[in-house]
């Protein structure tokens, strides 16, 4: 599973452990989940969303191309 959990970080300016703490998780998981070696529960999945403003969807993808020119092609 691909995410942009590292991309918005960076946007929001957050360490692992600051994105961590604000969702009641550990920095491993953060990391485990950022790394694609964890895939997130939906409950889990939400956190990052709602903090970022922003849906589950555009955060976590099943598809190869996270971009949104990706997204378009599969709708098409």
């Amino acid at each position: 599973m691909k995410n942009s959990i590292k991309v918005e970080r960076a946007i929001h300016n957050l360490t692992q452990q600051q994105l961590a703490d604000k969702i009641s998780v550990s920095h491993e998981t953060i990391n485990a989940i950022q790394s694609g070696k964890k895939v997130p529960s939906n409950i889990l999945a939400r956190g990052p969303a709602e903090l970022f403003g922003t849906s589950v969807n555009e955060i976590f993808s099943l598809n190869q191309d996270t971009s949104q020119h990706g997204a378009r092609k599969l709708m098409s």
